[in-house]
């Protein structure tokens, strides 16, 4: 049996069945189809397909691939050249992103698909750059924004209420593929229903479970085809515990600095191109920037009038959420875009996340801060298994920016750690050059100068292209 046949059969699925073979097992159709591989809709269509190829040997027709001719067959000895196309039809991809940078990579992935397959059809978990890119949201990114042991507890009922609506709608659609986008504690459970529909999964932006709780590893070689990891050492951590995992690449590893100057930037935002700039990111989730905000102005507060503090929103959030929080404070500037303000800024105060990739991405010298519930501290942090926190210390295995997470965390810490590295000198040098080894360590190997997001495309395209039994044998 054929498999998916990408750049040539469009959007199709093209299952090549040798007539020999189905003759002779014509009563044991499950040695020639792995139903479980096969979403309902196509096994209909693979069955329609066999039973009209039946009729037409009968009526001494011969098959070709694409379309169906009139032709003598003067011997079965042709049978084994002849093959039953599986008819077109578009390969549809049930994707989920729970959150801010994931929906951003989900986004990127859906066009780094489509420019190999513009066919391909797309739906489940996103926000607004999925829904740009052209997935139909079934549950919006926004709604599955909670962080923490104690915050989860605190939303199951609505995060399983649309985890149930999710996988109802995957049981009316059958997808052929899905792709699950970091948000361990939410995608875990869909690769899960997806693998027991027999559907293949991809996981893009496997969970951190080298951090903690590395038995959970199982959940990944139980319910998951492919892991495609982001992170250099992530490769082998899955590869030694018996995931085939692939190091694409980080996502954000081939940013470059925006085209706008500092000057047309503070004109378009209203920020005073005069003063020193400060750009803030508490996170991307309502409850992590309850607990990373207040303390970040409290030290904008005590340092000043004399500096501009940016404050990007992120998409998962609403502005008026982070009104009710700001109050009526003037040295706050919102601004639209997040890269423009890092860029341009002298320093950062940066939460925990995927926003301290950004930060080295563009070289900008900052303070990792981060808090969460007592709770959820108390909880995590004896399963916690690495020595940093910041994850651009945990690429280049070493401390390059500063962390005060918890307890740690007060303003006047934030301003001490600032004032290192704010003014020109041997601090603010080394963490450059450490930003910059980091951003080297991310783009990892790439002859081919392939984004991250069309190097995932090609893995995930490799792996349609393998036949339903090698999917199967993962099992």
């Amino acid at each position: 049996m054929g498999a998916y046949i990408a750049g040539k059969n469009r959007g199709a699925i093209q299952c090549d069945i040798d007539l020999s073979t189905l003759l002779k097992q014509i009563h044991h159709p499950a040695k020639i189809f792995k139903p479980a591989m096969i979403s309902v809709r196509r096994r209909l269509i693979i069955a329609a397909t066999v039973l009209k190829a039946m009729l037409l040997l009968g009526l001494g027709l011969a098959i070709r691939p694409g379309r169906l001719l009139p032709q003598e067959i003067s011997s079965l000895a042709v049978l084994p050249l002849l093959r039953i196309p599986y008819y077109n039809l578009p390969v549809l991809v049930l994707i989920s992103a729970g959150e801010a940078s994931g929906e951003m990579y989900g986004a990127q992935l859906i066009e780094a698909l489509r420019l190999r397959d513009p066919t391909l059809e797309f739906f489940g978990v996103g926000g607004d750059r999925m829904r740009a890119a052209g997935c139909d949201t079934v549950v919006d990114a926004k709604d599955l924004a909670v962080v923490g042991i104690s915050e989860i507890v605190s939303h199951l009922p609505k995060i399983y209420g649309l985890f149930r609506k999710l996988i109802a709608e995957a049981d009316r659609r059958r997808p052929d593929l899905a792709i699950v986008i970091d948000s361990p504690a939410f995608n875990w459970r869909v690769a899960r229903q997806m693998r027991k529909r027999g559907i293949p999964v991809v996981y893009y932006v496997s969970p951190q479970f080298w951090a903690w709780r590395q038995g959970r590893v199982r959940l990944l070689r139980k319910y998951v085809n492919k892991a495609l990891v982001i992170f250099p050492f992530e490769e082998k951590f899955y590869r030694d515990r018996g995931v085939d995992a692939t190091f694409v690449g980080h996502p954000l590893a081939d940013l470059s600095l925006p085209q706008s100057n500092r000057e047309a930037f503070a004109a378009s935002n209203k920020v005073d191109a005069a003063k020193t700039w400060i750009t803030l990111m508490p996170g991307s989730r309502r409850k992590e920037v309850r607990m990373n905000l207040p303390t970040i102005l409290d030290a904008a507060s005590k340092l000043g009038s004399g500096y501009e503090f940016l404050l990007p929103v992120a998409p998962t959030l609403d502005r008026s959420f982070l009104e009710s929080l700001i109050g009526g404070r003037d040295s706050i500037r919102w601004v639209r875009d997040a890269l423009p303000a890092l860029a341009h800024s002298r320093a950062g105060i940066i939460a925990s996340g995927t926003a301290t990739v950004e930060a080295a991405m563009m070289g900008t010298p900052f303070v990792m801060v981060y808090r969460v519930s007592p709770f959820t501290y108390l909880l995590g942090r004896p399963r916690v298994k690495v020595p940093y926190f910041a994850m651009v210390n945990l690429i280049a295995g070493k401390e390059v920016v500063p962390e005060l997470v918890q307890h740690d965390f007060t303003a006047e810490k934030v301003i001490a750690r600032l004032s290192e590295i704010l003014p020109d000198g041997p601090t603010r040098d080394q963490m450059i050059e450490g930003l910059a080894e980091v951003r080297t360590l991310l783009r990892g190997p790439n002859p081919d100068r392939l984004h991250p997001s069309e190097r995932a495309a090609e893995a995930i395209f490799v792996l349609l292209k393998r036949a339903p039994a090698a999917i199967a044998d993962s099992d």
